[in-house]
């Protein structure tokens, strides 16, 4: 899962993208290679540049991937069979997580 909070800026770099999942830049690109839902813009230096759409989409490989251990192709069948089922489930649990943290914070306030 995600290792640090996302932030709301635009554009993220790959560095960032890597900080954010704990994997090396290498993967990310590979990844790009092999899952066509992932498409950074590259600026006119070629860097990469995520938008929080591809930042979604990473968050979905990796979770296939890398929590539930999926194959490339399995990750990419799943992804074009029941890419909106699974984002709503990660909508799902955004929210929950941030019920949950809302509670630990009442919960402190309290005790």
């Amino acid at each position: 899962m995600l290792k640090k909070e996302i932030n709301t800026k635009l554009y993220y770099s790959i560095s960032e993208i890597g900080e954010m999942f704990d994997v090396s830049n290498s993967l990310i690109r590979f990844w790009e290679a092999e899952f066509p839902i992932l498409n950074p813009r590259k600026n006119t230096k070629g860097d990469r540049r995520f938008t929080q759409k591809d930042i979604d989409n990473f968050r979905i490989i990796y979770h296939l991937v890398k929590e539930r251990g999926f194959t490339l192709e399995g990750a990419n069948n799943e992804i074009s069979q029941n890419k909106e089922r699974l984002k709503k489930r990660f909508e799902i649990l955004d929210n929950l997580q941030k019920v949950k943290k809302y509670l630990e914070k009442e919960l402190d306030r309290l005790g």
